[in-house]
């Protein structure tokens, strides 16, 4: 249940509808599920597997399996690194989630004058205070869950907010059915639209993907670890897929219909849930306001809370993987988290340091698209290929049938077809596609390189150049000098690069909140 609900979790719910908005509806939904099921679930079974054959968190996992090479250690430090990343810019939206939940059971959101909901949203993100309160107080929250432990802190949890969820997105999904002009969305989220599919959209599809499973992040490992021995992986892999993807699904069904019911523009990107939505439950009137607002929103809330809990459980497990006290761990971790989503809180547009770029981007916007697009995918092809070449046959067939108790006869499809060829094939042509058909060509291309500089080349020169401690120390010592400022330096660059398409995305928010301005006051003129 716990594994569940680090799947199932914010990016089901406020990231699927915009991916699959933006880039063709059905035609994205296609593509997401082939990813889902081929890669995704591949790559779910193989981090579970290493997790409960080791017992371990990814780094020591890695060296138990492969204890004389030891570079691919660090193929799990670069998935704990996404993990805090993505737990940093989660806290962030997850404030976010808990001001829009009170302010629509309060009523404020009626008040909002003209309808202007970005420009609502946009002064609440600028404040000083609000934001950070609000995740401050997610942050404590979700620390106080980690403290109970894995079985009287998460599993309690899980097993409450997980049917919670499934309920509120159950209810919204009738609500929206029942709007007239529903099935416009309905056919906008299943017809497919492969015009609007470019190879960028596929990155950002895999992403998500991934983004939605856990999956390259190292999270799984930790839950794989958990795992009882006597436990069915294969069934918990798959039973993790299906009820994702069914939430994710749901979260399409319950958003597209309202919006196209009231006029609104489904492709509106990240500002789709906060600028966009509060317009159409608006214009349900009060009580749409306030109770299915409400309620979306602390479905939001919810799914955010299941997220934070998995990626703050996996970094506090590596600590006392490590040695460290689990609760020392776990409040250190949140201290410096909480300061890195502060700082990215005021990044923001309209925020306090949003004047400071790197490379023409905001710290949220870089850690957004890092996370989103670059560092879950290279760090999935990294143990893929791991699992899949280096790993051995025996131990995971082992693992696999629980010492041969269980029968696997979909091993050899899974492991010789899934997990050696067709999982690290798919990987690396999006990958590669990305770097040579996607708009942003240059900024990919450099990150992409300064990725595999950083993450790769350097373990991989430290463990194979280096014959003794003597001169691995000196190695180690000359590829950090050398490939860390080249990595910050080609980072810079290719978000520079980028930022002209930051600057477009802007001047598009603002065609939505003029539309959504437009729509607002049509609907009050006709009432």
């Amino acid at each position: 249940m716990a594994a569940a609900g680090s799947a199932i979790g914010l990016g089901n719910i406020w990231r699927f509808p915009y991916i699959c908005g933006k880039y063709g509806g059905g035609a994205a939904l296609i593509l997401y599920l082939f990813f889902v099921f081929f890669i995704g679930m591949t790559l779910l079974l193989s981090e579970l597997t290493i997790g409960r054959r080791t017992g371990h968190t990814p780094m020591k996992a890695y060296e138990a399996l492969q204890p004389k090479h030891t570079m691919w250690r660090y193929v799990g430090l670069a998935g704990l690194i996404t993990c805090f990343l993505i737990l940093c810019i989660y806290l962030v939206i997850s404030g976010w989630t808990l001001n829009y939940f009170w302010e629509s059971v309060s009523g404020q959101l009626l008040g909002v004058a003209d309808g202007d909901f970005a420009g609502h949203f946009a002064a609440f993100a600028a404040s000083p205070v609000a934001p950070v309160v609000c995740l401050v107080v997610f942050a404590v929250l979700t620390l106080v869950i980690i403290l109970g432990g894995v079985q009287n802190g998460i599993e309690k949890v899980s097993k409450i907010l997980m049917p919670v969820l499934l309920v509120l997105v159950l209810v919204l999904c009738v609500r929206s059915l029942t709007l007239p002009g529903a099935s416009k969305g309905l056919a906008y989220l299943f017809n497919p639209d492969f015009s609007k599919l470019t190879w960028e959209g596929v990155l950002a599809i895999l992403g998500q993907a991934l983004f939605s499973l856990s999956v390259g992040m190292g999270v799984m490992i930790v839950y794989g670890s958990y795992i009882q021995k006597d436990d069915n992986l294969f069934k918990s892999a798959m039973w993790i897929t299906v009820c994702d993807t069914a939430i994710a699904v749901l979260a399409g069904v319950a958003i597209f219909p309202a919006v196209f019911a009231f006029g609104q523009d489904p492709a509106g990107g990240p500002g789709l849930v906060f600028n966009v939505l509060p317009v159409v439950f608006n214009s349900m009137g009060a009580v749409g306001s306030i109770v299915f607002g409400g309620a979306f929103f602390l479905l939001l809330a919810v799914a955010a809370l299941t997220s934070a809990i998995s990626l703050l459980e996996a970094l506090t497990a590596w600590g006392a993987d490590y040695g460290k006290k689990r609760s020392l761990s776990a409040i250190l971790l949140t201290i410096v988290s909480c300061a890195v989503a502060v700082l990215a809180a005021y990044s923001f547009d309209g925020g306090i340091l949003n004047s400071y770029k790197l490379g023409d981007m905001s710290l949220f916007d870089w850690l957004d698209k890092l996370t989103g697009s670059y560092l879950p995918p290279v760090c999935a092809l990294l143990t893929i290929i791991f699992f899949g070449w280096f790993m051995k046959k025996d131990s995971i067939m082992d693992e696999l049938s629980n010492h041969g108790t269980l029968p696997t006869p979909w091993f050899k499809v899974f492991y010789s077809f899934l997990a050696r060829f067709v999982a690290p094939a798919a990987l690396l042509l999006v990958l590669l596609g990305s770097v040579f058909q996607a708009e942003f060509e240059v900024s990919t291309v450099l990150i992409v390189i300064a990725l595999v500089l950083y993450f790769f080349v350097l373990p991989l020169g430290v463990a194979y150049v280096a014959k003794d401690k003597g001169r691995k120390n000196v190695l180690w010592y000359f590829l950090s000098i050398v490939l860390t400022p080249l990595f910050a330096l080609l980072m810079l660059i290719a978000l520079g690069d980028s930022g002209e398409k930051h600057r477009q995305r802007l001047i598009d928010d603002e065609h939505i909140r003029m539309k959504a301005r437009e729509s607002y006051k049509s609907s009050i003129a006709k009432e």
